[in-house]
């Protein structure tokens, strides 16, 4: 079996630390409260924390190291100096409470835990079983080991692993994805031809200023870790992270304050700033480029979002990918994301993605499937379980990514996830579709839109929906508004008005089973 790569590709991330370094006092790092990192301070760091983790801790290639902690210095300090030992870094769920904790500790088996002290409270006091680094009180130690070390390099192949995420564990115990060097660097190395390819629009001789990027997404997620961390520390970029649980005016606040140039946002983060009544009375105009993932936008959201941050009115691009595909598998700009719903665009360099049927079958275009990626981004394995690697990976490495879609003359468009789709009467109906049109509604703040079982038609339809503040909504309403966009079936027979948000993961998802009681909660909002 053979794919495509690209040739000029480095071998290990170390590489990219140590080359980071020629930066010197740019700002890598400004954290949200005031903290800031430039490169050659967090180079001296990551070097001194690597010997540190060898000489006091034995982590050796190979062995884990977990990472529990909010959007903070410390995490990504912790992560290169993992890579560079050829050591594993294991991004855990910051959000998750203390058993789940526990789950992941015995899960990975890392040599050492070093998280922050809010989340170790999570664990009631108890021995979490490994020597555990607390990065308020001793991390400094780490960073102070040994200020004259270099950068390990060499320790690592590019298919050696370097990295476990964990998966939401939206239903069931959450998987571990193992990507590695090669994973990583592919993605890096994809984000920044889709910015070349930008650029060359550009006229001659436009060379493109650093760039000040917003990150609220986590770093145990791909999307802050891989497309925020790793991309802006291999081409010069500044971070600006925001660590607290998503508020609109706190991060359009620290935007206009560190001037921040792009921010990558997912739809129902999107909605949230687009409906947001104080919106306009935050300077946006630094914002030059916007970025999103994890579901389809709709044709709304784009239009209001390039309203609401003019300067990046026709920059947009959307990434569809998963954790499993290493982050991202298409791309579509904003022209396309305006022009048609569902559009998730066209795969990547290097990347294959068909459209395949129950059987495996790769269906010609038009005939809806399930997405299948084959590339080199794509995971290694999910940590120790074969059974669940071989449910997700065939035997020449496409990954079956669970989602509904089709192709179109070289493009693709998303219809759901299959756990999402509704089955009402032999018809399909997708959740997104429905909750597109009501977040667009001018009274609602978000919804979800789930299935109930019917004796006849098999399922039917239901929204959960909270008004903004202040506002009131009526079935009756909703169901007239949605008379004059949706198909008949698609309408919902049952509404629930709420005035508590909706259950989120960190990176803004809504978690369904929990939102409508078939599970409780077991994640720890901030």
């Amino acid at each position: 079996m053979t794919m495509r790569v690209l040739a000029g590709r480095q071998r290990s991330l170390s590489e990219f630390v140590a080359a980071s370094a020629r930066f010197g006092e740019r700002e890598y790092m400004v954290h949200d409260d005031g903290t800031r990192w430039t490169y050659a301070a967090h180079a001296r760091a990551v070097a001194s924390v690597a010997a540190a983790l060898r000489d006091k801790y034995g982590v050796r290639p190979g062995d884990r190291v977990a990472i529990l902690a909010a959007n903070r210095p410390e995490w990504l300090i912790t992560f290169w100096a993992t890579v560079s030992l050829g050591a594993v870094a294991v991004g855990m769920n910051g959000w998750w409470a203390g058993e789940e904790i526990r789950y992941g500790l015995a899960d990975c088996e890392p040599a050492v835990l070093v998280a922050d002290r809010r989340r170790l409270e999570r664990l009631g006091g108890t021995d979490p079983g490994v020597p555990v680094v607390e990065m308020e009180s001793g991390f400094a130690e780490l960073v102070d080991h040994a200020p004259d070390a270099e950068i390990p390099t060499g320790p690592a192949s590019e298919d050696d692993a370097a990295l476990i995420l964990y998966t939401s564990g939206t239903t069931g115990r959450p998987k571990g994805a193992v990507l590695t060097h090669r994973n990583v660097i592919a993605m890096q190395n994809v984000q920044a031809l889709l910015a070349a390819r930008a650029f060359a629009q550009m006229p001659a001789g436009f060379v493109p200023p650093p760039g000040r990027w917003l990150v609220n997404s986590p770093f145990f997620h791909v999307s802050g870790l891989l497309a925020g961390a790793v991309a802006a520390l291999a081409d010069g970029h500044t971070m600006v992270l925001f660590s607290g649980r998503f508020e609109v005016p706190a991060v359009l606040s620290l935007i206009a304050r560190e001037k921040c140039t792009n921010w990558s946002v997912v739809p129902t983060v999107g909605w949230r700033v687009v409906n947001h009544p104080d919106v306009a009375s935050y300077d946006l105009t630094s914002v030059t480029r916007l970025g999103g993932g994890s579901a389809a936008f709709a044709p709304e959201l784009v239009e209001r979002l390039q309203q609401v941050f003019p300067n990046a009115k026709g920059a947009m691009g959307v990434g569809y990918g998963l954790t499993e595909s290493g982050g991202v598998a298409t791309s579509a700009g904003a022209a396309q994301l305006t022009a048609t719903r569902g559009a998730i665009g066209v795969a990547v360099p290097t990347v294959q993605v068909e459209i395949h049927g129950p059987d495996g079958e790769r269906l010609p275009d038009g005939e809806e499937g399930e997405i299948w990626i084959r590339s080199p981004l794509v995971m290694l394995e999910y940590w120790r379980n074969s059974e669940a690697t071989e449910k997700s990976l065939t035997p020449d490495r496409w990954l079956r990514t669970g989602d509904l879609g089709l192709a179109r003359d070289g493009q693709f468009f998303m219809a759901t996830r299959r756990s999402d789709l509704i089955l009402r009467g032999g018809e399909n109906v997708y959740p997104a579709e429905i909750e597109h049109c009501l977040d667009a509604h001018p009274d609602i703040a978000e919804s979800v839109v789930v299935s109930v079982p019917h004796p006849e038609l098999g399922e039917e339809v239901k929204a959960i929906v909270v008004p903004k503040s202040g506002g009131t909504l009526a079935p009756e309403t909703l169901t007239e508004y949605l008379r004059d966009r949706l198909a008949y079936y698609k309408i919902p027979t049952h509404w629930e008005i709420r005035t508590e948000p909706l259950p989120r993961t960190p990176t803004g998802k809504v978690i369904r089973a929990v939102a409508t009681g078939a599970k409780s909660a077991d994640l720890v909002e901030e």
